[in-house]
């Protein structure tokens, strides 16, 4: 296939540029076209073969759990104010809740966790049980998947680190690309470029063949 052997490129190109000091994070951009994502928003979640990071993760439940940080019900009240619920939002990559707390926490969180994207969804991350086996099934399926949220025709993504082998960071490029052709309109023709970069590195563009 064209796109992986351009993608193998474009990561050796990567390598060779100047070490940092950290791990640095590997970016995946698609930019779109043909496609107005205003008219049509797309918020996936996309499954990837090779974990990217451990996410921090919070959970909104009828009681506290000894697996998962949870915030129980009886600890609702303690959210009010404006500023820790901020506070809580950013110490949390992603959030999951029980089914039967999520109208309260709608009232109580939705207020900051919508804007911020981090409102449990029935797609990945509301559960009937908070049992060890549901909630360790659903930690990894989160920490094997990635959000996309467009809001504007260029679309980043991060799908790797540098530590990782350049099989597992093309083998989530691949997914990720794959799993976006089949929601778009019109698949690769609404592909204008992909771009790969790491953190510190001008990217490297590639044009569909």
């Amino acid at each position: 296939m064209a796109l992986k052997e351009d993608l193998e490129k474009a990561l050796a190109e990567l390598r060779k540029e100047k070490k940092r000091k950290f791990d640095q994070t590997v970016d995946l951009i698609i930019n779109l076209q043909k496609f107005d994502v205003k008219k049509t928003p797309l918020n996936l979640f996309l499954t990837v073969p090779n974990k990217v990071k451990d996410k921090k993760i919070g959970a909104f439940l009828e009681s506290q759990s000894e697996i998962i940080e949870t915030i129980p019900l009886s600890d609702f009240k303690k959210y009010k104010d404006k500023s820790v619920l901020k506070k809580l939002v950013k110490k949390f990559d992603f959030f999951i809740a029980q089914a039967s707390v999520m109208p309260k926490v709608a009232s109580t969180f939705g207020r900051v966790l919508g804007p911020a994207g981090k409102m449990p969804s029935p797609q990945m991350g509301v559960i009937m049980n908070a049992d060890e086996k549901t909630i360790n099934g659903l930690k990894e399926k989160i920490n094997n998947s990635i959000k996309l949220r467009a809001k504007e025709a260029s679309i980043k993504l991060a799908i790797g680190k540098e530590s990782m082998a350049d099989k597992d960071i093309l083998e989530n490029t691949m997914a990720v690309y794959n799993s976006l052709v089949k929601v778009l309109p019109r698949d690769k023709e609404n592909i204008k470029n992909v771009e790969l970069k790491f953190t510190m590195t001008k990217p490297q563009k590639i044009y569909l063949r």
